[in-house]
């Protein structure tokens, strides 16, 4: 098939009637189907219910620093846990906390402690009259409505094939002291995949911002979440990388095992230097007595050490690479070669994303769910919604069955090819 740009109008009306027809007997289906969320399938969550086991009625739940997991104590996490996710975060275990079951509730924390309290002794954000963030796009979505719901002015900043485009990020925190933090998913980004480059991490360790409350929210979501075992990206580690450039406060690194264990009910983890950590240690005396400490032994006894959760993960990889490549073969075959759309092909994480032409990705998501497809809104991956291109689309493969997945994806190269050639004719 010759590109769509190719053809003169009545060869793209012809083929709209054809591909009309189609689209017409898969909504006689009357399908519900789901792509809108980076969920774990079943199958996925399968793989963790022997943790349910681990722990009994007859079990001993003394943690290796003789603590009674049962009873209150234990602030910030303990050792096993903490040891457990230092190795699958790649920084020293005195410098994490164990948290709740979920990394996002930390990082809004994190940007509700600054509102109120400041950072480290800054003045707390709500008495300032402007407060900033930038926010590589595309992005994940519930960073950005973090720090909406707290009335942070975000500002895009473009990703590139290396990371967010560093001359913008580096010339804009040097020169407005009123950005005070960054949203940044390093490895297998939502929703391109992209892991950023050594030269790019080298760089955000080196940076000098104007605010000395600016800090780097580092969400490593995806760090241990390979599809391929021949071939993996690797990303350097920015807690040392900072510490190494006299940067040592600059980073606030963010994980869980929310797509590890069980979403919902895994662990999550903080690590940050030494000077941050008294701070936040002294926030969370307020807060809490300790978080859940019998879930903590259940991980930390169920993976054992970083061999048995990196081993885990490959079993997470075998349900979601066939998924991802049913995906990105079938945009290949219905759509290689039209220039009416491009993709990323990740090699981790939970999204492809896929650029439509520019004002059709809305149209898109709508004429996928005429036919029973629910999609994640367009716009999502860019700051209140509003992607000024109107082009971007995350595709979430893991959830649906395979089968499931390939109905999905014949509907979603229909609804571009439809949309596509209407805006083509629009343009003639």
């Amino acid at each position: 098939m010759p590109s769509y740009r190719e053809l003169n109008a009545e060869e793209l009306e012809a083929l709209k009637r054809e591909l009309e027809q189609e689209f017409e007997a898969v909504k006689a289906k009357d399908l519900n189907l789901d792509m809108s969320r980076g969920k774990p399938s079943i199958a996925q969550l399968n793989l963790s219910m022997e943790m349910m086991d681990v722990l009994h009625r007859e079990s001993d739940m003394i943690c290796d620093a003789g603590i009674d997991c049962r009873n209150y104590g234990v602030l910030d996490g303990i050792q096993e846990a903490k040891q457990l996710l230092a190795d699958m975060m790649e920084v020293p275990k005195d410098n994490i906390i164990i948290f709740g079951n979920s990394s996002l509730n930390v990082m809004y924390d994190m940007i509700s402690h600054a509102m109120t309290h400041g950072v480290m002794g800054s003045t707390p954000w709500a008495k300032l009259d402007r407060v900033k963030f930038l926010c590589p796009v595309p992005g994940y979505d519930r960073h950005f409505t973090i720090t909406e719901h707290f009335g942070i002015e975000m500002v895009p900043v473009p990703m590139t094939s290396t990371g967010p485009d560093m001359d913008i990020v580096e010339k804009l925190i040097a020169e407005d002291d009123t950005i005070k933090g960054i949203w940044c998913v390093p490895k297998y980004s939502n929703p391109q995949g992209i892991t950023y480059s050594d030269e790019t991490v080298h760089r955000f360790a080196c940076l000098k911002p104007a605010a000395k409350d600016f800090r780097i929210y580092w969400d490593n979501a995806y760090g241990i979440h390979h599809l391929y075992d021949d071939k993996q990206d690797y990303l350097i580690e920015i807690f040392m990388e900072c510490k190494k450039e006299g940067n040592p406060d600059l980073v606030y690194k963010f994980a869980s095992t929310s797509k590890i264990s069980f979403p919902g009910s895994g662990i999550a983890a903080f690590a940050a230097s030494d000077a941050n950590l008294v701070e936040i240690r002294k926030q969370m005396r307020v807060q809490t007595i300790g978080h859940d400490k019998v879930n903590q032994l259940r991980h930390a006894r169920f993976f054992g050490d970083i061999s048995g959760m990196v081993q885990h993960m490959r079993k997470h990889a075998e349900i979601l690479r066939p998924k991802f490549d049913t995906v990105l073969n079938t945009l290949e075959k219905e759509l290689g070669g039209l220039e009416i759309g491009s993709w990323i092909a990740p090699r981790g994480g939970y999204f492809i994303s896929f650029d439509a032409m520019d004002g059709c990705a809305k149209a898109i998501v709508a004429k996928a769910k005429e036919a029973g497809l629910v999609m994640t809104d367009a716009g999502a991956t860019y700051p209140y919604g509003k992607d000024p291109r109107d082009s971007n689309i995350r595709i979430a493969p893991s959830y649906p069955t395979l089968e499931e997945l390939r109905v999905a994806t014949e509907i979603f190269v229909l609804s571009v090819k439809l949309v596509s050639i209407d805006k083509l004719l629009g343009n003639l």
